[in-house]
C-alpha cells in the first residue's frame, strides 16, 4: 500500500482547479475568480497619442472613446491606432450623434454625411463600432420623443437609412450600431432583434445602454432580468456598452425616472458585470458626468461591484 500524500493548501488548490476543469465549469463561474479582466473606459484628454495613453492608464482604463474626429489626417489616425494596440487599449466607439431620419432635408443630409464619415473613421482607426441613435421625427429635438417615432413607417425608414449608411461606408472591420432609446427604435431587446433581421447587413451590430431600456417601474425593479435577456439574445453582437445609472422617484404618484451616476441608482450592476464577464473585451464606457471627480466615483463603484461578484478590470 502506497503512503498517502499529505494534502497541503497548495496541493488542495491544484486538485480543486483540476476538478473544476474536469467538470467543465469555467473559472468565471466561481466566486472570486475570472479568466480575463473586463474593460472600463471613459472620456479623457487626448492632445497627442502619448498623453492620451498616459491619461487612460492613470485612471485605470483599458478602453477609450475615439480620440479624433472624422476629419483627422491619416497619419494622426494611424498614430492613435498604433498607440492603442501597443498599450492594449480597445477603442470602444466613434460617436455619430445626429438625426439621420429628420424631416428636415438639410438636417437629414448633414446627419447622413456625419454617420458615413464617422463609420469610415471607426474602420480606419479600428474602433469596435460607430454608434448613433436612430434619430427622431420630432421637428424640434434631434433625439426627442415623438409619436411618429414608434410607427412601422419610421421603423422601415430606420432600416432603409441604416442600410444606406453601411453600404456607403463599406466597413470591413467595424460595425454600425444604434443605441437604444426609450422613445425611438430600438426601444427594447425585441425591437433590436427585429432591426437586425430587417437591416440584414453583416456590419450592423449592437450598442447596449441598459439605462435607456429602463422605461417602467417593472423594468426598474427587475433590471437584472432585462440585462440577462439582452446578453442572451444580443450578446455576441454587442460591441460596446454605456455605464450610468437611474433612479425612480418615490415621492410622486406617476413614474419619474432620472439618469444619475453609476452607484447612485437602482441598476443591477452585479448582473451587468456577470454578463460582461462572458465577453470581457466588450468595453463598458462611463458617460454623461460633469467632471473627472464624478467619473472616479462612478468607476470606483463599478470596480467595487466587480470585486463583490468575482470579476476584475485589471
Amino acid at each position: 500500500m502506497m503512503k498517502a500524500e499529505m494534502i497541503t493548501r497548495r496541493n488542495f488548490a491544484k486538485l480543486s482547479i483540476a476538478a473544476v476543469a474536469a467538470s467543465g465549469i469555467l473559472a468565471a463561474d466561481l466566486p472570486g475568480q475570472t479568466s480575463k479582466p473586463l474593460r472600463l473606459g471613459g472620456p479623457v484628454d487626448a492632445p497627442d497619442p502619448e498623453t492620451w495613453i498616459k491619461n487612460l492608464r492613470s485612471l485605470g482604463y483599458r478602453a477609450a472613446y475615439c480620440p479624433v474626429g472624422p476629419d483627422a489626417a491619416d497619419d494622426a489616425v494611424k498614430a492613435y491606432a498604433y498607440a492603442a494596440r501597443k498599450a492594449d487599449i480597445v477603442i470602444a466607439e466613434v460617436g455619430a450623434w445626429s438625426n439621420p431620419i429628420s424631416g428636415d432635408d438639410a438636417q437629414r443630409k448633414a446627419a447622413l454625411d456625419r454617420c458615413r464619415s464617422s463609420l469610415a473613421l471607426a474602420d480606419r482607426i479600428g474602433a469596435n463600432c460607430c454608434v448613433n441613435v436612430s434619430g427622431s421625427r420630432n421637428p424640434k429635438q434631434w433625439a426627442g420623443p415623438c409619436k411618429e417615432n414608434l410607427t412601422q413607417a419610421t421603423f422601415d425608414l430606420i432600416v432603409e437609412t441604416t442600410r444606406s449608411i453601411i453600404d456607403a461606408a463599406k466597413p470591413t472591420r467595424t460595425f454600425f450600431t444604434l443605441e437604444c432609446m426609450p422613445w425611438a427604435y430600438p426601444d427594447s431587446v425585441e425591437s433590436y432583434q427585429r432591426l437586425i433581421t430587417a437591416i440584414d447587413r453583416k456590419q450592423f451590430a449592437v450598442h447596449f445602454d441598459p439605462v435607456n431600456l429602463v422605461v417602467s417601474p417593472q423594468i426598474y425593479y427587475a433590471s437584472g432580468a432585462m440585462i440577462r435577456e439582452a446578453f442572451e439574445k444580443l450578446g455576441p453582437r454587442i460591441r460596446s456598452c454605456h455605464a450610468k445609472d437611474i433612479t425612480l422617484d418615490e415621492t410622486i404618484y406617476t413614474p419619474h425616472l432620472t439618469e444619475c451616476r453609476a452607484g447612485t441608482g437602482g441598476l443591477d450592476y452585479a448582473e451587468m458585470l456577470r454578463q460582461l464577464a462572458k465577453q470581457p473585451d466588450t468595453p463598458l464606457m462611463l458617460e454623461h458626468l460633469p467632471n473627472q471627480d464624478e467619473y472616479k466615483k462612478a468607476a470606483d463603484h463599478i470596480r467595487a461591484v466587480a470585486t463583490s461578484v468575482g470579476v476584475s478590470f485589471t
